[in-house]
């Protein structure tokens, strides 16, 4: 090795490690606001890269685990990654932080604390779901169970979204998370700025309502709710961008069916501060080829940043998506070349426009997490091309940000 490369690996060491190390010193972080159609952050353009670890609540119930969510925060806070989602439920089954209506396990409360304390030390924020529409971790078919044993008389899961218990039992949830007192800094979480914005659900869906009224009912009542508890957080739905009966003509982007849910009334509703959507063409196109599936992402992204900017009129976030290991042909070069090419349409629309603020890719895991992988995982250490190249788009948009 020659001297100048020599001296060079050793300056690029030197910086990684000093990276490193100011990552890990407590932030002061201040809230995030909205401000014409955009985030704001000090009084400037908050733009964002982001990503999903869902599972860090869970993993860090076990304390000799816990290294796995320092990890993922390190790795993530030194590319620039400065926004994660990730869960503030587990309903029943193992490790539950809800054992029953009302009843938590401390330790795993405790466990969502570290996960909180840990995200502020590396200058991370946080979107914090408060239930799944799937079964996964508990869900709202977990809430349906616990009504029935109490002997509430329950038609189907969708009763979710109407039934009176069902919808205390939620609210009962939201007031219990979002009033926490963190054992770890001592703050409570409705007053930590670490806490980007709530989320209300993961993916809701309603197979008894498929014009999106039934939900919107229920996220306006939620959305008021949790205002009423919390005024100085964001809030959004965690819709997948599915459009409804408010514009029909609006139905032709979906994926050739509904969900239930209504992307335009839902996020016109006042409490709700910005909107989201998810993509996976993958699953929701099966049997369709590359170039079809990127072109179904791109009029979704299109179409929605287009509904943002002049119908809704709030922030907009690309909030999961991702490319599955378990997909056909799959290959490492053609997940990167997927992912930049989503980076792509967000940095230029987030260019051309004040909504788009930034994407969230689905998801970053620590090294031994092989019973959580999903097909989507990405190991930071373990792909370089990768993190490059969620690095990249890291730069881009905070330089974009400065220049706006």
């Amino acid at each position: 090795m020659s001297c100048l490369c020599r001296l060079s690996w050793i300056l690029g060491i030197f910086i990684l490690l000093q990276v490193v190390c100011e990552a890990r010193v407590p932030r002061a972080m201040s809230f995030v606001a909205t401000s014409n159609n955009q985030f704001v952050l000090n009084g400037a353009p908050f733009l964002f890269n982001g990503f999903n670890s869902y599972w860090m609540m869970n993993v860090a119930v076990d304390p000799s685990e816990r290294h796995k969510v320092s990890e993922v925060f390190r790795d993530a806070s030194a590319i620039g990654l400065t926004v994660c989602r990730t869960w503030a439920f587990s309903d029943g089954g193992d490790k539950a932080l809800q054992i029953s209506p009302g009843v938590y396990d401390e330790r795993v409360f405790q466990a969502l604390d570290f996960v909180v304390s840990e995200a502020r030390q590396y200058g991370i924020r946080l979107v914090l779901s408060f239930v799944n529409n799937y079964n996964d971790f508990g869900g709202k078919a977990q809430y349906v169970q616990w009504a029935k044993n109490a002997g509430v008389p329950i038609n189907s899961d969708d009763d979710f979204y109407t039934n009176d218990v069902l919808k205390k039992y939620y609210k009962d949830h939201v007031q219990k998370v979002v009033t926490r007192l963190n054992t770890i800094t001592g703050m409570a979480y409705k007053d930590d700025s670490t806490i980007m914005a709530w989320e209300l659900m993961n993916e809701p869906r309603c197979q008894e309502d498929y014009s999106g009224k039934t939900v919107n009912d229920w996220a306006q009542e939620m959305a008021t709710f949790v205002k009423s508890i919390d005024s100085q957080h964001l809030l959004e739905i965690g819709m997948e961008g599915f459009y409804g009966d408010s514009m029909p003509d609006k139905k032709q982007f979906n994926p050739g069916y509904q969900v239930g849910t209504d992307f335009i009334s839902s996020n016109q509703i006042k409490e709700i501060d910005f909107a989201t959507i998810h993509a996976y063409p993958d699953l929701w196109l099966p049997g369709q080829g590359e170039d079809s599936q990127l072109a179904f992402v791109q009029r979704w992204i299109s179409s929605h940043w287009t509904d943002a900017q002049t119908t809704i009129r709030k922030p907009f976030v690309f909030a999961e998506f991702g490319k599955s290991k378990k997909d056909p042909g799959y290959s490492l070069s053609a997940r990167d070349s997927y992912i930049n090419n989503i980076y792509s349409n967000i940095y230029n629309d987030a260019r051309n426009g004040e909504t788009f603020a930034g994407g969230m890719v689905w998801q970053i895991m620590a090294q031994g997490m092989e019973s959580y992988y999903d097909g989507y995982e990405i190991v930071l250490s373990q792909d370089p091309s990768t993190a490059g190249l969620i690095g990249a788009q890291s730069q881009k948009m905070t330089a974009l940000a400065r220049s706006l």
